[in-house]
């Protein structure tokens, strides 16, 4: 849970209590400020109207009207925008100009769309069509599309994706027939969010690949570049960081030869927001320092120091994120008030709050609150000004934050109740989830956990309905999943587990089970940025009980404190035990069990290491797992446990290989298992001897070409790709033109948490992930016989990324494979041969499950002279249906 920071002022000097004591004033006036801006009614300076528009001196034509309304709508001003919209409207009916009053029709719903005013937004836009039907004539055309565009954005804003899907594809129409190809490419790349936000990754690809060839054809201007930054944004948004790269390279070019330093500064920032996406903070630093330099916006500016800011915190260089601060609050403060400024207000204040720790020097501590309390209250107050209650729930929200840091639970909640009312009237489920969350910890902080467990399941809720959205979030809202989403589902599952004080209720332990195989699903949706994967309620008692009576499933939980085993074995209830022992602790053997087991000689160590990890896991059951004639274990892994192999697990006596079968899971939500259908196996094999040169890192494979003899003596039909006949191209004519049911690479390969670095190799190149995964889904429509295996056997996990595992899981799953083999670690290519071909030779016999001819080909390299190190056997595992 959330750690707080308590101000107690008896602990601290004179000097230091007087600050505190300030400071606590300083809260009450903010809660007094609140209060009244809370009321109904609005103090106004007498004769004014409290949220009139600037005063218009002289009768201003309809024109006038609607170039105010567009230069309010720029400057984030909403809600004056709409009332000067609406005038104007009202101007060009009186005057009979249906053209003009549809334009500006069009506009007011943009406008209203904004500040979350849905109906009203829905009604203006209709009643814009409906005028722009009567006359079909080119210039009327062009406001049409123009017009589709907006209704579009409305409907994905509502949720409407196949709606603003078809209304964006009869708008390209439009800009196709009236030649405009600018207005093509914008409607490509908003196709392109929303088949997104459906799910439909391969079809989005393909939408931005036109929108990208559209803009190489036009000639450099302003509205290319616009185009092309649209674009790199875009391929960022869906995790294809070196092309989106180039793309916004180019357009820096062209801002940079019109020239244009205003979109170049908004340019050098979606540059710095790539590089830091792609780990090169370096560059990202630079690219955010030119931004600031270059660029004549002020808000673009502050937009770059925030994000320098930021990732300076994240990188720890807390000393000179602190010399930003003075320069940030004081453009800030010169900013016009809009929805831009306001959410910048609020992520400077949170960026406070991150230098704000339990160690922070009191002085500092306090005048750093004060500065974060003040852009708050400033930003509620300005968000209410503009009418824009989206805005403002983000706000209050993050007020109510610095209030359960200090922890004034009765105001942090009463705000955040506010918030949330706010963000679910106002259609905002990505600021909603976080103030369901936030509430939730502050229940639990104050030992309610009835109400907590229900703040938390709502958080939960609102997080599964918002899953095709989340990677498309604003970034304004300081989205990161390891901060911002993992922590609900696993603060979740400590919050349930510990509600049953001692006492196992089987409902709250499949709930729990349930939510970790929640979290699966989370962080693969977050590798691929989409969600792809469609999970399921699964009844865990028919899997077990019926369905695989000799198989248990354990779900080890790593929380701050302890290790926490749900488990379930076949006609017994679900049973859970802990282990109390710090996060860290754990980590840090983990980290050292996967090192030494990487090397042949450090065998000791790997059986001390891997006895701290069976108690953990399996000690408090191991009695029971043969009285209930338990043969197969299948975990669910959590955390740096996925980089470990279990097989290695070592009970004083034996590993855990030595006595059952082993495979791992994603979830039960994402595979049913069923067995291996009883059919001739038949394999398509690729085998790479040498790496090709631009991989100089990787060593050459010589016993590859004896694997894949290996497995055609074992009796599977094989269909071979070797060295230079195994490329991409060639590969994928293979899978769409050849019979077969398991799928053999032997070759290097990669996994790693980032998609964009998790690869196998062809002879010319690397293979990444994604394009692997489309290779498949090509089969897929064209060859109804599934995947049943799919064999990674030179593949490693990536070096120092102690989620690298997540890409291995990433893989198995995306390929549609109903069970995967892999090794974590490059393993010898002579000992690799031997096991292959034992495997493949229990699986032709038809008579073990895929988990026991693993294990059998495991045991026969334990039992060899010169492979019984578990650095040759343990590295392999079985993901996916392990029947």
């Amino acid at each position: 849970m959330q750690k707080v920071t308590q101000l107690s002022i008896a602990s601290y000097s004179g000097e230091n209590r007087r600050k505190i004591k300030f400071f606590r004033l300083f809260i009450y006036f903010i809660m007094a400020l609140l209060c009244s801006l809370s009321s109904p009614m609005i103090a106004v300076v007498p004769g004014i109207a409290a949220s009139s528009p600037p005063i218009v001196k002289e009768i201003a034509n309809p024109a006038s009207l609607l170039q105010q309304g567009k230069l309010l709508y720029d400057a984030g001003k909403f809600s004056e925008a709409v009332q000067v919209l609406q005038q104007a409207v009202k101007e060009y009916q009186t005057q009979g100009d249906r053209i003009k009053q549809a334009a500006t029709l069009s506009n007011l719903s943009l406008a209203y769309q904004q500040l979350g005013a849905w109906q009203e937004a829905q009604k203006a836009i209709t009643d814009s069509l409906n005028l722009l039907k009567v006359e079909q004539n080119s210039q009327n055309l062009q406001i049409f599309a123009q017009s589709l565009d907006i209704q579009g954005r409305l409907q994905l804003a509502t949720g409407q994706a196949e709606a603003a899907l078809a209304t964006w594809q009869q708008a390209a129409k439009i800009y196709t027939q009236l030649k405009q190809e600018n207005g093509v490419v914008r409607t490509l790349i908003n196709q392109a969010q929303a088949l997104r936000s459906q799910g439909a990754y391969l079809r989005s690809v393909e939408i931005l690949e036109e929108a990208h060839q559209k803009l190489q054809s036009q000639p450099n201007s302003l509205e290319k570049a616009v185009g092309l930054r649209s674009l790199g944004d875009s391929l960022l948004a869906i995790g294809d960081g070196k092309k989106s790269e180039a793309v916004l390279q180019q357009s820096r070019e062209i801002a940079k030869s019109l020239p244009s330093n205003a979109e170049l500064g908004a340019i050098l920032v979606s540059l710095g927001n790539n590089a830091r996406t792609q780990q090169n903070k370096a560059g990202a630093i630079a690219y955010y320092q030119e931004a600031v330099q270059l660029s004549p916006s002020p808000l673009t500016k502050v937009q770059a120091q925030l994000n320098l800011l930021s990732l300076l915190i994240e990188d720890k260089q807390l000393s000179t994120a602190e010399t930003l601060l003075p320069a940030i609050q004081s453009q800030l403060a010169q900013l016009p008030p809009s929805r831009a400024s306001i959410y910048a207000a609020i992520n400077f204040a949170q960026s406070l709050n991150k230098l704000t720790t339990p160690n922070s020097q009191l002085p500092t501590l306090v005048q750093t609150r004060l500065i974060a309390s003040l852009q708050l209250t400033t930003a509620i107050q300005q968000s209410r000004n503009l009418g824009d209650q989206k805005t403002e729930a983000y706000a209050l929200g993050s007020l109510a934050n610095l209030y359960e840091q200090a922890q004034n639970w009765q105001e942090a909640q009463k705000l955040t109740k506010q918030a949330l009312v706010l963000a679910q009237t106002n259609n905002a489920p990505e600021i909603a989830y976080r103030l369901e969350w936030q509430l939730g910890r502050i229940f639990w902080a104050q030992k309610d956990l009835k109400k907590a467990i229900a703040a938390y399941d709502g958080a939960v809720g609102t997080l599964n309905s918002l899953r095709r959205d989340l990677v498309a979030i604003n970034q304004d809202v300081q989205f990161s999943f390891r901060d911002s989403v993992e922590p609900v589902y696993r603060e979740s599952v400590e919050l349930l587990l510990q509600s049953q004080a001692g006492k196992a209720d089987h409902k709250i332990l499949d709930k729990a089970r349930q939510r970790i195989e929640a979290l699966q699903l989370a962080e693969l949706d977050n590798f691929f940025r989409e969600a792809c994967l469609l999970g399921q309620s699964v009844a865990l008692d028919q899997v077990v009980d019926k369905d695989n009576p000799n198989a248990a499933i354990l779900y080890p939980i790593i929380l701050p404190q302890e290790i926490q085993v749900i488990v379930k074995i076949p006609q017994k209830p679900l049973q859970h035990y802990s282990t109390q022992i710090p996060q860290a602790e754990v980590n840090k053997v983990l980290v050292e069990l996967r090192r030494n087991l990487v090397s042949p000689t450090a065998l000791n160590a790997v059986k001390t290491q891997g006895k701290q990890v069976y108690d953990w896991l399996i000690k408090p059951i191991e009695s029971q797992l043969p009285e209930n004639k338990v043969n197969t274990l299948v975990f669910v892994l959590d955390g740096a446990l996925r980089n470990l192999p279990m097989a290695s697990l070592y009970d004083g006596k034996q590993y855990l290989i030595e006595k059952y079968a082993i495979a791992l899971s994603v979830g039960l939500q994402l595979l049913n298992p069923k067995p291996l259908e009883k059919q001739q196996l038949r394999a398509l094999t690729a085998g790479l001897t040498e790496p090709p040169p631009s991989f100089p890192n990787f060593s050459p494979l010589p016993a590859i070409k004896s694997e894949v003899g290996l497995i055609a003596k074992a009796g599977v039909s094989t269909t071979n790709l070797l060295d230079a006949e195994f490329t991409q191209k060639a590969l994928a004519k293979e899978v769409n033109q050849v019979p077969f049911n398991i799928l053999h690479l032997a070759t290097h390969g990669q996994f790693s948490s980032r998609a964009e670095d998790t690869f196998i190799l062809a002879a010319d190149g690397a293979i990444n992930v994604k394009q692997f995964d489309n290779l498949l889904r090509t089969r897929d429509e064209t060859k109804p016989e599934p995947v049943e295996l799919l064999v990674l056997s030179a593949c490693q996990t990536a070096a120092g990324d102690n989620r690298a595992a997540l890409g291995l899981a990433g893989a198995a799953i995306r390929a549609g494979a109903r069970s995967t083999v892999a090794s974590l670690w490059q393993i010898d290519d002579q000992s690799t041969a031997i096991f292959v071909g034992d495997f493949y030779q229990q699986l032709q016999s038809k008579k073990v499950t895929k988990a026991q001819a693993l294990r059998h080909a495991q045991l026969q390299l334990l039992q060899h002279s010169s492979y019984k190190a578990p650095s040759y056997w343990s590295a392999y595992v079985l993901i996916g249906n392990w029947l």
